[in-house]
């Protein structure tokens, strides 16, 4: 029961069989290492960029792929059904990249962006704080003009892609006393930092295990001031909001994917194992929860693709961004969840698919904001 969606075209399915050749090949083979050592290869960023996966949805001039937000979905989509989750390539190519490619000057877009999309460059974005997660306005982190540089000091945690990111957009207050309008994004290239800057352990998370997450540290670290975005200080907050919609509908599009892939592998399990004399399938119950779930994947596959089309359009307002991170990932932990049960003992054990689906889904709820400030959104629309 494939859905096809409406916005795809020739061109998308090639880049899809590519891209799920390229994962197939290059990465499925090190899932398993790559968990248990809770970080991918560094050079394995420097491969999905030869083979064109990072920055898909950047101009070309750029060193980008030349595409549009449908590219980033189906390269999410076919790393999340190849179950890779160690490159945080929606942080890198959807979020930071378009940062640099919406805010930054010229000289900003032609420095960073082609090392960008070849994996020379691995974007992080330092926004959570041990004490703030989705209050933005309350960050203490602060940046302090001292002559041509930015003065940074502040810690900041839960960075994906915080071990090996070496270019970071820090979300720092540079005017303290101004609430939402006091916050600034600058970027930092690690490699150039002289010092102040120090990454914490890889921490050590329920899930995503390949994927690292990062606590940073900022002890008077010097940055360039030319490495502000945005013509003048203070225009954070609403960069921030306005690529918010696109970071939330990434996280509904990987919950897409998740659902339909428990229930595909659910389904074929089901017809092949019995009980009491006959397949799990055979059971009422098991008939009914499965029509359940598939019509709640069809629903979540038919909003997502028509906030994708919104989108690109430029029309995905932040409510309705809201309501498809919050719905699709409730469900995700849902039936994941209830596709567990009908794998029985089977479905506790790490060597099923379905265990280690079970353990990812969780953080989709909390990350990119959270369910409850999501629902706190929509309802300053109503």
């Amino acid at each position: 029961m494939h859905h096809e969606s409406p916005w795809m075209n020739e061109e998308l399915n090639i880049l899809r069989d590519h891209t799920a050749r390229f994962f197939q090949k290059e990465f499925v083979p090190h899932v398993k290492r790559w968990d248990e050592q809770g970080i991918v290869d560094r050079d394995a960023w420097n491969k999905a960029g030869s083979a064109g996966l990072l920055c898909a949805s950047i101009p070309v001039e750029y060193g980008g792929g030349g595409g549009d937000f449908r590219h980033e979905m189906i390269i999410e989509e076919e790393m999340a059904r190849a179950g890779v989750t160690g490159i945080g390539n929606s942080v890198h190519s959807g979020i930071v990249a378009h940062y640099i490619l919406n805010y930054g000057s010229e000289e900003q877009k032609q420095k960073w962006l082609p090392r960008m999309a070849s994996g020379e460059l691995v974007g992080a974005i330092a926004m959570t704080e041990p004490g703030t997660g989705s209050d933005l306005q309350a960050i203490a982190t602060q940046a302090k003009k001292d002559g041509d540089d930015y003065v940074i000091s502040g810690q900041k945690t839960f960075l994906t892609n915080g071990q090996l990111a070496n270019l970071i957009c820090i979300v720092a207050k540079t005017d303290p006393a101004a609430g939402a309008k006091g916050v600034s994004l600058i970027m930092l290239e690690t490699d150039l930092a002289p010092s102040g800057f120090k990454r914490g352990r890889n921490l050590d998370k329920i899930g995503l295990k390949a994927q690292d997450t990062s606590e940073i540290f900022f002890d008077d670290l010097r940055v360039p001031a030319v490495n502000l975005l945005g013509e003048r200080e203070g225009l954070g907050f609403v960069q921030l909001m306005e690529q918010l919609p696109q970071e939330r509908l990434i996280i509904a599009v990987s919950a897409c994917v998740a659902i339909e892939r428990a229930l595909e592998y659910t389904i074929e399990y089901v017809k092949e194992r019995k009980a009491f004399g006959k397949r799990i399938l055979d059971f009422q119950n098991t008939q009914f929860k499965l029509a359940e779930r598939q019509t709640e994947a069809r629903l979540a596959r038919v909003f997502v693709d028509d906030c994708a089309m919104k989108l690109l359009e430029g029309k995905l307002d932040a409510s309705t961004a809201a309501m498809a991170k919050w719905w699709t990932t409730q469900k995700q932990c849902e039936i994941v969840d209830e596709c567990l049960q009908f794998f029985g003992g089977y479905g506790y054990m790490m060597e099923y698919p379905i265990a280690k689906m079970y353990i990812d889904a969780r953080i989709q709820k909390i990350y990119g904001g959270s369910n409850e400030i999501m629902k706190l959104l929509i309802a300053r629309d109503l």
